[in-house]
């Protein structure tokens, strides 16, 4: 249909919604950045594209637009179909419970479980004998979990921390617009590489954990993200497994990791029996993230990686962040 066509026979956002619903469908989208079917993402997409609040689009479906308006909107919905970029991508935007974010390509777009425990009760969540004064956020991207945790645990410091200097740059636009800069820092580094003494109580990270085939499977709205957000080696677990060996040293010893790893449960109950995990389930997830004291990373990892033969296929479904 022509912008003319749209602009004439489409009105109200209802109109809009089902519009794009249908050009979704017939393109083949796929979803998964923070929204699960078309028309979950067309009612963002559109909410967004106009400003409006995102939690429900009912109120505004009768809603006339202006011509701009309809412009606006019917240009972002044939962007979405034929960039096939996801809608976060397009506007600029991503949320983690109320929290707002600003994204582009340079990093992975934020869809945490551990984001939605921060939001719930963090503290209950991940078992915390008590307030946090020291959180790291491992593999920040965005730094969208740094600065829940820094809203949630206001009187921690926060630090933020990735290989990707690009995926820095975009956390630090992050931290000015949530007046967090002074309360949350970056830091460049190669896991733990560039932490070699600090010691944190809280240990947050959603590292790379999507097998090498699946990546190589992904659809056109998952290469759009940076491919080194998502790879995790043959199994998944490369990146995961570096962290298991190496955290208890950068944890306080009534420290407390939490780390969201997809679907590789299996591989890491396999390859880590010692290891207590505490498998959190969320809304919308079902042990993919787990809790991890400081005293059994440090008195058990050793012994157990020693005979460590990495095997096996991580689950398919791509990562979140």
């Amino acid at each position: 249909m022509s912008e003319l066509a749209v602009l004439s026979e489409l009105i109200t956002i209802r109109d809009y919604l089902r519009f794009a619903v249908t050009q979704f469908t017939l393109a083949g989208l796929s979803f998964g950045h923070g929204t699960t079917s078309a028309v979950d993402d067309a009612a963002f997409l559109i909410l967004e594209t106009l400003r409006l609040p995102i939690d429900n689009i009912d109120p505004w479906l009768d809603a006339r637009l202006t011509r701009a308006e309809r412009t606006q909107v019917s240009t972002a919905i044939e962007n979405r179909v034929v960039t096939r970029k996801p809608s976060a991508y397009l506007t600029k935007s991503a949320y983690i419970g109320p929290f707002r974010f600003y994204v582009d390509t340079r990093v992975i777009v934020p869809r945490s479980f551990i984001g939605e425990l921060l939001c719930a009760d963090a503290g209950a969540s991940f078992s915390l004998s008590r307030q946090p004064q020291r959180i790291l956020d491992l593999c920040t991207g965005s730094g969208c979990l740094a600065i829940v945790a820094a809203h949630v645990f206001p009187d921690a410091v926060v630090t933020a921390a990735d290989l990707s200097r690009d995926a820095l740059a975009v956390a630090e636009e992050n931290l000015k617009r949530h007046a967090m800069v002074g309360r949350v820092s970056t830091v460049e580094t190669d896991a733990f590489a560039a932490l070699t003494k600090a010691r944190y109580d809280l240990i947050l990270c959603n590292p790379p954990y999507v097998a090498a085939a699946a990546v190589a499977a992904f659809p056109a709205e998952y290469k759009a993200e940076p491919e080194l957000a998502h790879l995790g080696g043959t199994d998944g677990m490369d990146l995961v497994r570096r962290i298991l060996e190496t955290a208890g040293r950068h944890l306080e010893p009534d420290g407390t990791l939490v780390m969201e790893i997809g679907k590789g449960r299996h591989i890491l109950e396999r390859d880590y029996p010692e290891l207590p995990f505490l498998w959190l389930d969320t809304e919308h997830s079902e042990g993919e993230v787990f809790v991890l004291e400081a005293s059994a990373l440090q008195t058990n990892v050793t012994a157990t990686t020693k005979r460590l033969k990495p095997r096996g296929t991580a689950g398919k479904n791509p990562r979140r962040a």
